[in-house]
């Protein structure tokens, strides 16, 4: 009987000396929760997008007389003269506040195509913001409110982080406001797939839809990062979730308040990982940096001398593991600097002389969605190509639909769609699209040629 006595206290004794060593997060809640917000937005969508997708099919296929049922009927319109009406809808997300005077921090992705975006503080005061820029790279994205004295929250050092370490996540999940999870950080210097400038931090902290945007602190209450994606296959919590590091979305913020747009380090080249096969192959000791598997004419890489089947092993004097870490160094590095780059060619070392050059910008603070701009007008919302996407296309030149509002949307443009000419006339900017427009009077009708997937049409439009 004693001995289970003595059992029972120590049991007892143990788990309580455990429930002292859990983490407690009341007071970094109290500190650092009235600085993060909610985050609605308001977006337009067309008639047609809300239509199901016809395939174009011949007449003689076996399925055309099935989809042509479902399709709407030709010169018969019923919603009257001034044609379909778009749609209103909503979205959330989370956010938080960066300066008293009213910056927020939130997701690109949170923002993206907005009408109306609204800031909702836990005190229930609501204010209408404005969407200073955004950087798709990084998902990032800068609003401000008309507000003073507001709260703000800590900002930390990521690099700090110890895998293992407890951290707590405040935002809106499914629109529950100030919602707080915590977990542990699973890993740092994630790379996802498209995602090349981002060493995201990953966390086992509930996250799901609502949160992206909202801050990831740390035990101090400093934010660490961003909380933005989830792994999912069902769309909600998993276990796997990744944030921006908070350096990474300062940097964005910081160029987006003072430049109105982001800069950042470019090679011009398409990269790798080295397997243990191609490091044997090419007389490597371990698979380790970034193969070169093609150099663009002209670009920085180049004009430094850089060929194909060159591996990075070091990039301003910093070691490059695999091919994911490349990109972080050279978008980090500020175009113009020139920095020494080590590769491994033909079995030996080989170091180069490079003159960093700068990214196609996405110009984050200049839109085209102005309501006295032509393309506001036609109820357009365009943005610039980034390289990326030219080469994905496989084009040259052209700007993208961000939002497509009546007119345009009833004209059949959706978001997506890439314009490449007007009536005939190259198009490769924003403001040479408005400047191309100035020129035509309200009533003239002009042809967009529309690059869409992997087809090209002629969509006919009115001026107005």
């Amino acid at each position: 009987m004693k001995k289970l006595l003595c059992a029972f206290f120590l049991l007892s004794f143990s788990v309580f000396s455990h429930a002292k060593d859990l983490p407690d997060f009341t007071d970094l809640v109290e500190k650092q929760g009235a600085a993060v917000v909610n985050v609605s937005i308001t977006q337009l969508v067309s008639h047609d997008a809300m239509l199901p997708q016809i395939p174009d099919l011949p007449e003689d296929d076996p399925f055309y007389d099935f989809f042509r049922r479902f399709r709407p009927p030709q010169g018969n319109n019923p919603h009257g003269k001034n044609g379909p009406r778009d749609f209103e809808t909503k979205a959330q997300g989370s956010g938080f506040i960066i300066s008293a005077d009213g910056y927020v921090l939130t997701n690109a992705h949170v923002v993206d195509g907005a009408e109306e975006v609204t800031v909702k503080l836990i005190d229930k005061r609501e204010f209408k913001a404005k969407v200073i820029g955004k950087d798709r790279r990084t998902d990032v994205a800068l609003i401000k409110i008309d507000a003073a004295a507001l709260p703000k929250v800590v900002i930390g050092n990521p690099n700090q982080l110890k895998v293992g370490e407890w951290v707590a996540a405040i935002g809106s999940p499914f629109g529950f406001e100030n919602t707080v999870t915590a977990g542990i950080v699973s890993a740092k210097g994630r790379s996802l797939p498209q995602e090349n400038y981002v060493p995201f931090i990953q966390t086992d902290a509930a996250i799901n839809p609502g949160n992206s945007g909202g801050p990831l602190f740390n035990l101090k209450g400093e934010v660490v990062g961003i909380n933005s994606q989830i792994y999912s296959r069902t769309g909600g919590y998993m276990g796997v979730a990744f944030a921006i590091p908070i350096d990474v979305a300062m940097n964005v913020a910081d160029q987006i308040r003072i430049h109105g747009k982001v800069s950042r380090g470019w090679l011009g080249v398409m990269i790798q990982d080295v397997t243990k096969e191609l490091a044997e192959s090419f007389g490597l000791k371990k698979a380790e940096g970034a193969l070169i598997a093609g150099v663009e004419k002209g670009g920085p890489a180049d004009k430094a001398g850089m060929e194909p089947s060159d591996v990075v092993l070091k990039f301003d004097g910093k070691p490059v593991g695999s091919a994911s870490e490349l990109p972080l160094l050279v978008g980090a590095a500020k175009p113009g600097k020139s920095v020494p780059v080590q590769v491994w060619r033909k079995g030996s070392f080989k170091e180069l002389a490079l003159i960093v050059g700068e990214a196609p910008s996405e110009k984050v603070a200049q839109r085209a969605s102005k309501a006295d701009s032509p393309a506001g007008r036609l109820g357009l919302t365009l943005g610039e190509l980034s390289a990326t996407q030219k080469k994905e296309l496989q084009i040259l030149y052209g700007v993208v639909v961000e939002n497509a509002q009546a007119p345009a949307s009833h004209a059949g443009l959706q978001r997506g769609d890439v314009i490449t000419a007007i009536n005939n006339r190259e198009v490769k900017s924003v403001e040479q699209f408005n400047q191309i427009l100035s020129g035509h009077k309200a009533g003239q009708n002009i042809a967009l040629l529309v690059r869409r997937g992997d087809t090209a049409l002629f969509v006919p439009l009115k001026m107005r």
